[in-house]
């Protein structure tokens, strides 16, 4: 990898997709473990209010809080932590790995941002990872907007569909996306197949944890620590 190649895209574009990234035989048994547990457990963590409200049909789990050790080995790669440096700069630290399902035939998650995009200087990075191929077929891609972590909040429902020149990407098993916790993104809707990826999320040196606590919609900002809309924006 060109690292200093690599972090002049994301400063540009706010996301980098990398294929292969992870082997195979990893990312199997990574899906193993979470068809293994939402085949328990898949039911909603959110209200329904929020459901509706949000475009956002998307189940979390935090495996390493349960204990996965499986999940340490993303976490702990060299290559993934030397790319996150050259992005991040000297201090960064990691936050959580989230995996995200979704059931066949669910929303996916409407136009978003990750965390507040009031301070320009403040942000997450997400890193996600895949463990089975996303496409055409099985719905769920993601479509971001490139280079819109630098154009503040996302605009507003009152200002339209067309916010910007959208790309699509359809994920490989093995995968990596790195995404600018501003980047306006969202997921496609899914199809006949359940939809999982694992976000291991981190942020820059004197970050706070709680970055991602706030999520701006188009149509609303809510902070998740309370389950309350701090604003309404439509």
């Amino acid at each position: 990898m060109n690292l200093n190649q690599l972090s002049k895209e994301f400063d540009k574009n706010g996301y980098i997709y990398i294929e292969s990234f992870f082997s195979e035989n990893l990312m199997d048994a990574y899906q193993e473990k979470i068809l293994n547990y939402f085949a328990l457990n898949s039911e909603h963590k959110h209200n329904e209010s929020f459901i509706e409200k949000s475009d956002t049909d998307v189940i979390p789990w935090f495996p390493q809080l349960d204990g996965e050790q499986i999940f340490n080995i993303v976490e702990d790669d060299t290559h993934l932590k030397n790319l996150t440096g050259s992005i991040l700069g000297e201090g960064w630290r990691s936050l959580y790995s989230m995996v995200m399902f979704s059931n066949r035939l669910s929303n996916g998650q409407a136009w978003h941002q990750d965390c507040n995009a009031e301070d320009e200087k403040t942000f997450n990075l997400n890193r996600l990872i895949y463990t089975m191929n996303i496409d055409s077929s099985t719905g769920g891609e993601i479509v971001v907007i490139g280079g819109s972590h630098k154009k503040g909040m996302i605009p507003s429902d009152t200002a339209g569909k067309n916010i910007g020149t959208e790309i699509t990407i359809a994920p490989k098993k093995g995968s990596l996306l790195l995404l600018h916790g501003r980047l306006w993104h969202k997921v496609l809707p899914i199809k006949d197949s359940v939809r999982a990826s694992t976000n291991y999320r981190c942020v820059p040196k004197n970050t706070p944890d709680n970055i991602t606590d706030i999520c701006v919609y188009r149509n609303m900002l809510y902070r998740f620590s309370d389950e309350k809309i701090l604003v309404s924006r439509n």
